[in-house]
């Protein structure tokens, strides 16, 4: 952050002494000496006498009320200006002066720099709280709300007006009840339209203190109301896309306005799903329609046992915990019923992708299918903690996002590009049911990231997690911990250098007695059918593959004599696995992929015993030694 443009370094040299650099704040406050203050009083501070604060409250009250214009303007500029300090405004208003001010303003006879003025000094003297907002009369809020409401009026009176405005709304229910009545929407977008950013900035602040105070059933409605006005649109163009740099406090009234306009999904955050209602209920069947292409079955089409389990069969493809009753999954708080609104808005909005992750997911193994329904409900909930839906905004926060402001249900758009990178991310770290948790992790990973970038449209964002693959975010992750002094530290370094022998062999070993349990797979037919299982395990001497098919699934492990095929390791051409065990500490880099790829698949344009097990062979000791597998179909 640059420095003040006010302060200044300056070297001063005394004799005998060495040279300093001092700072010197060329606009100083005046402030009066108190029993407050005096005790942040520094040493070399310049004290000046002058009138004294009863003394000067009292002759400004007499002379801001002076017939000559000229005298007039001059003790408001001295007033506007006295009234920072705490002590002054303290005896002025003691006279009554916040009166006298609220008379000048209602009169209605003073325009220009005298308006302007007094205005400044009214914002000042309240800014200290010493008087309570509640004792302003109706015709004063009217004058000040008929200033906003003008389409043509001087800037600094507009820019006072709308800073009163907002403190009165945030100070008094009961005035905001009036300030509602005087002021619309309506009236305040054109000045958001101007190229004043100071203007912009205090007419979104009043906007917000409005919608921070109306009751909760009028939120929604203003919300409605401020769609109909276009306002995100509006200030999309006008000050998000301004070739102007937006300053920090029009950056902090930005980020209030997106906290708002999120926490207009609470109540469905917090609403849990009846799963006697029908028209909840009519949602999920909304859902089952568009994956599966059905139309509801009238209730004589089949015996009542026969829908059931085909509605289990449907809820449990689209990845419901509870497949008898999902309405179930939604009784959870947070995220409620806010996670089956993104359901259905993802399932009409973006319906080809939804299809898509439903029927691919619903194809494959069942321990490796993603949930479509846990992941959309737990999606939803990591949505609302990330972006704090339902929590009052900071009042020292910035952390505004241009991309919600570039279309009217961002929220459910943001849950639509997020939904689809979880399945990305799930495919890509081929995932069980066992993982979910650490998928989900992930997921947070990648979309935290991502969010703080900026990107300024939800494309961008798109693009943006895209780059940040599953193995891209092992490589930022690996990095972080590696560039840690910690990890950088002389003993660390010693430390790793002498267990790094013992950790690769105690890693080869480990491999290796995985391939001796052996693994259990489906096998896929001609047909592309998985209805037979295929066994294969290592020999415990390491020398001889056993292998065999099953009619079902095992429970534990395989005994050798129970496989009645076997194949020497010396036979897959130069003892593949062998090989393969000392490769395998280096197997995790990019390099060993290929040449793990490579190798294999010499190996089976050599041996056709090896030929037609390939595709289970290759998935096998894929999984062991955790890489990639190719493809199903080997040539």
């Amino acid at each position: 952050m640059p420095p003040p443009s006010d302060i200044v370094k300056v070297a001063i040299e005394w004799p005998g002494a060495f040279p300093k650099l001092m700072e010197i704040d060329q606009v100083s406050l005046s402030l009066f000496l108190s029993p407050q203050n005096r005790n942040d009083i520094k040493n070399g501070s310049i004290l000046r006498l002058t009138t004294s604060p009863v003394s000067l409250a009292a002759q400004l009250h007499e002379r801001i009320q002076s017939s000559s214009m000229d005298a007039k303007l001059e003790a408001l500029k001295d007033l506007a200006n006295s009234s920072r300090d705490v002590t002054f405004a303290q005896e002025f208003i003691n006279l009554d002066g916040i009166s006298l001010l609220t008379q000048m303003v209602e009169s209605g006879t003073d325009f220009g720099d005298l308006l302007s003025f007094t205005l400044t000094a009214f914002v000042e003297l309240m800014d200290h709280g010493i008087v309570s907002w509640d004792t302003f009369s109706v015709a004063f809020i009217k004058k000040i709300a008929g200033y906003v409401n003008k389409s043509a009026m001087d800037t600094a009176v507009l820019q006072r007006s709308l800073a009163i405005l907002e403190s009165m709304v945030l100070n008094s229910q009961d005035l905001y009840q009036k300030v509602a009545q005087e002021i619309t929407i309506g009236q305040l977008i054109p000045h958001l339209q101007g190229t004043d950013q100071d203007i912009q900035t205090y007419t979104i602040a009043v906007i917000n203190a409005l919608f921070l105070k109306a009751p909760e059933d009028k939120r929604q409605e203003m919300a409605h109301i401020l769609a109909q006005k276009q306002l995100r649109s509006i200030i999309l163009s006008n000050v998000i896309r301004s070739p102007k740099p937006i300053n920090d406090e029009m950056a902090h009234q930005l980020y209030v306005l997106q906290v708002l306009t999120f926490n207009l999904l609470e109540d469905r955050m917090m609403t849990k799903m009846d799963p006697q209602d029908q028209a909840q209920r009519d949602i999920i069947f909304e859902l089952r329609r568009i994956a599966f292409d059905v139309e509801c079955e009238p209730n004589n089409s089949g015996s009542i046992e026969k829908r059931k389990s085909m509605y289990t069969r449907d809820y449990k493809k689209l990845g419901f915990i509870n497949h008898v009753n999902p309405a179930m999954d939604f009784t959870q708080i947070p995220p409620g019923m806010l996670a089956l609104d993104n359901m259905l808005y993802f399932a009409r909005h973006h319906q080809d992708a939804y299809i898509r992750i439903v029927l691919e997911n619903s194809s494959r193994e069942d321990k490796h299918e993603c949930p479509f329904g846990r992941s959309s409900i737990e999606l939803t909930k990591m949505l609302c903690e990330t972006l704090k839906v339902g929590e009052l905004p900071s009042e020292n926060c910035h952390d505004f996002h241009p991309m919600f402001f570039t279309h009217d249900r961002s929220f459910e758009e943001f849950f639509c590009i997020c939904i689809q990178l979880l399945n990305k991310t799930w495919k890509e770290m081929r995932a069980t049911s066992e993982d979910f948790n650490k998928v989900m992790q992930v997921v947070r990973d990648q979309i935290m990231r991502a969010l703080t970038q900026k990107p300024n449209s939800l494309d961008q964002l798109k693009s943006r997690l895209q780059n940040l693959s599953y193995t891209e975010i092992l490589k930022i992750r690996q990095s972080e911990r590696m560039n840690q002094e910690d990890f950088q530290s002389r003993p660390i370094l010693e430390l790793r250098e002498k267990i790094q022998p013992e950790i690769m062999e105690l890693i080869k070993q480990q491999r290796l007695n995985r391939l001796c349990d052996g693994t259990c797979f489906r096998k896929i037919s001609s047909r592309r059918r998985q209805d037979k299982f295929w066994y294969c395990r290592l020999s415990p001497n390491h020398k001889v593959l056993h292998y065999g098919d099953l009619e079902e699934s095992p429970l534990g492990e395989v005994s050798h004599d129970l496989l009645q095929e076997k194949c020497d390791v010396h036979f897959l051409n130069c003892n593949y696995f062998a090989t393969m065990a000392y490769l395998l500490p280096y197997l995790l880099t990019p390099f060993a992929h290929t040449l793990y790829r490579l190798y294999f698949f010499h190996c089976v344009i050599n041996c056709t015993l090896v030929y037609s097990m390939c595709n289970s062979v290759l998935l096998f000791v894929s999984h062991c030694f955790a890489l990639s597998w190719p493809g199903r179909n080997c040539k």
